[in-house]
């Protein structure tokens, strides 16, 4: 009986989290947007002032964000507004701090949006920080002409994320051959570096997967490790 309940209580945890945390997320994005888009809005184009007693619209300020957003996408796909953005960046381009944070932010938001680039696309591992201990990496991007030079004419860049957060870690850059592919999408890598390696793969080369130590089972919760 003691074993059903234990079993019953941890099913009800794994159903539960993915969905709370879930929402959790979605509240705190969507009233931190409420929080700075709200006081923007002029007191008479506010429909909350206009309801009775302290009633307030759940994710106005994100409905209002994405309108401007998509105003000011419209906008810019004309002549006007292409001038217009031209104009403010040459005058960011003036300010000497500004212009370095600006123009590297924009780089990496065109890269992320245009679809253009094979950044992120190709899950690998590589030996670090030691032989016979792997971590999984993602290409990056193709190593330019002085990389090339200097280190290799197949030089990739890999970013390696960090456990349990993927958006943080650091950039490597070494030899493809010194990488091995694995067929793994991105998001199921990124499953595996935020559960702690407990979402394991098993899709890892055999070579590989012979470096690795035995599983661990418990005869009553299944795999360990």
């Amino acid at each position: 009986m003691f074993r059903w309940l234990r079993n019953s209580f941890l099913t009800g945890i794994v159903i539960v989290t993915p969905l709370g945390v879930t929402f959790y997320l979605i509240v705190t994005f969507v009233n931190f947007v409420d929080n700075v888009v709200k006081p923007l809005i002029p007191a008479r184009y506010n429909p909350e002032n206009y309801l009775p007693g302290d009633f307030t619209i759940p994710g106005l300020g994100v409905l209002i964000a994405v309108l401007l957003l998509t105003l000011l996408g419209a906008l810019a796909a004309n002549i006007f507004g292409r001038s217009i953005i031209g104009l403010g960046e040459r005058i960011l381009a003036g300010v000497p701090l500004v212009r370095n944070i600006y123009g590297a932010i924009k780089q990496i938001v065109e890269t992320v949006f245009s679809g253009k680039s094979n950044s992120f696309k190709e899950v690998v591992l590589i030996e670090y920080p030691m032989k016979g201990t792997w971590v999984v990496a993602f290409v990056s991007a193709n190593g330019n002409a002085e990389l090339r030079k200097n280190i290799s004419e197949d030089v990739i860049g890999l970013f390696v994320p960090t456990t349990p957060n993927p958006t943080s870690g650091f950039l490597l850059y070494t030899p493809r051959s010194n990488t091995v592919p694995i067929d793994m999408s991105v998001e199921e890598a990124a499953k595996l570096i935020i559960s702690f390696g407990m979402v394991s793969p098993d899709k890892l080369p055999e070579d590989v997967q012979a470096d690795l130590p035995p599983r661990v089972t418990d005869p009553d919760t299944g795999p360990l490790t």
